[in-house]
């Protein structure tokens, strides 16, 4: 049987263990410390490593927190989307559902680029501009892109539709390589440190920075770095004994993201010149610790980074349209599943398809969206949180927040105090063009809703429901 024959009546398969969930967490918020060298220099290294140390209790672990509650208690796919339905309605679920998939958009153009920029320290002619096959306006086709379509788009998506399992497998491989050569530089840096009696915390803030500067700085680039962990929900309806192994899952990941961003960055502060460092300055570091061999496997354990992040985030950025199409928000052809391994076929060929149109162009300035489609979906889940404990107060919690409405506050506050702060960050950098551009995108998200919704009511009931049945008994 094909992989890709499909149905519109297979149920979603629990098949994502413990440690493949892990890896899947890792890439989907993480991938390791590749491209945090900027911040050491930008913040100082003492700061920048306090900052990813501390980031994770007011951010980070409130996400986490909200999210392994939900999708514990509702672990079906859908994540925000999902969740909304069940709290607030079907006019939130769509905006939910909707503002997730615009945002894969744009986020997802972010890691085929990103591959083919290290790939072409490699394979030089696979530079960007290097081999132009035609351009017009903003879109370009070159090498560079097809780098990115051939080794990245396409290879992902056949993987992501041999199903749930493969992805997780994957992701631990791919985990291996990308952060085997940074552990490497970890334990060389760390071992010339304590041989020279270095402290890397040294100075605290770089040099000409006031400490507001610096710090503002530093936290916009380490809660970006901390904001994926609401994705498992999206996936929720394909892990095994998700009660179990989303919060144990969550917590492993917590640590390894935090440890394998800090301790690389600790390592190569061994070398003096952090004053200079930019995007890809491991590769310059491992030069100096082992050699060119070094450097190059920092190279490649940045292609693998690239690829991890980008098949795990179809994986859970699929899901999106998938649920819209089963309850006939969308056409219910992507709705459609693999026969054999259950995953949605049609909605990752036509995400990829979408992802490889947006990364054609130069969408620069539309990553202020992603940061505040993003951080409204957080809200969202909040939200969902709330009205879930106001509506639903006997639904079975396997992993319920503790401490009844003190422990929301305790991790809503922070949460929605750094998202606050996160929005004022893009109304400096970008100024009204960052209010304009969320404006149209929220607006013509509403506007969506009216004929969506017409459409559903033309059509006949789903033919796929969400199996939560692990969450559907209230406790007596």
């Amino acid at each position: 049987m094909s992989m890709f024959e499909t149905t519109t009546t297979t149920k979603v398969v629990r098949q994502v263990a413990f440690l493949p969930l892990v890896g899947i967490i890792f890439f989907s918020v993480s991938g390791g410390a590749y491209s945090l060298e900027a911040l050491v220099s930008a913040s100082g290294p003492g700061l920048a490593l306090l900052l990813l140390v501390l980031v994770p209790a007011i951010y980070g672990i409130p996400i986490a927190a909200i999210t392994t509650e939900l999708s514990t208690a509702i672990p079906a796919e859908g994540g925000t989307y999902e969740w909304m339905k069940r709290s607030v309605g079907g006019f939130w679920a769509f905006q939910a559902g909707i503002l997730r998939w615009i945002n894969s958009w744009v986020d997802m153009a972010i890691y085929p680029v990103l591959f083919a920029s290290y790939f072409s320290t490699l394979v030089p002619v696979v530079g960007e501009g290097e081999v132009v096959f035609f351009s017009f306006g903003p879109f370009q086709l070159d090498l560079h892109w097809v780098a990115g379509v051939v080794l990245v788009i396409i290879p992902m998506a056949l993987l992501n539709i041999r199903g749930a399992k493969s992805v997780g497998d994957s992701a631990l491989l791919f985990s291996v390589f990308a952060l085997l050569p940074l552990l490497i530089v970890a334990g060389l840096g760390i071992w010339r440190l304590i041989q020279d009696g270095t402290n890397p915390f040294v100075p605290f803030m770089a040099d000409g920075e006031s400490p507001g500067a610096a710090i503002t700085i530093g936290l916009s680039v380490v809660m970006w770095c901390y904001c994926g962990f609401d994705r498992v929900g999206l996936i929720a309806g394909e892990i095994k004994n998700p009660g179990k192994t989303i919060p144990k899952a969550m917590v492993v990941s917590m640590i390894v993201i935090i440890a394998t961003y800090a301790l690389p960055l600790i390592g190569a502060l061994a070398i003096p010149g952090w004053e200079e460092w930019y995007a890809g300055s491991f590769s310059d570091v491992a030069a100096v610790l082992g050699g060119p061999w070094l450097a190059m496997f920092v190279t490649i354990g940045a292609l693998f980074c690239s690829i991890g992040l980008y098949s795990s985030l179809l994986m859970s950025s699929a899901r999106t349209p998938f649920v819209l199409s089963r309850d006939r928000w969308l056409t219910p052809v992507l709705a459609r599943q693999s026969r054999r391994t259950g995953s949605p076929v049609v909605s990752i060929i036509v995400c990829s398809v979408i992802y490889a149109f947006f990364t054609l162009g130069s969408f620069v300035d539309l990553v202020v969206l992603d940061v505040f489609l993003i951080n409204i979906l957080l809200l969202m889940n909040l939200v969902a949180l709330i009205a879930l404990r106001i509506k639903q107060p006997t639904l079975a919690r396997p992993t319920k927040l503790p401490w009844g409405w003190w422990g929301i506050a305790l991790v809503g506050v922070p949460l929605v105090a750094s998202i606050l702060f996160l929005m004022y960050l893009q109304w400096l950098d970008y100024g009204l063009f960052a209010f304009v551009i969320l404006a149209a995108t929220l607006g013509a998200s509403v506007i969506a809703y009216f004929p969506a919704r017409w459409y559903q009511r033309r059509h006949q009931e789903p033919a796929l429901e969400p199996d939560d049945s692990l969450a559907a008994a209230p406790r007596g």
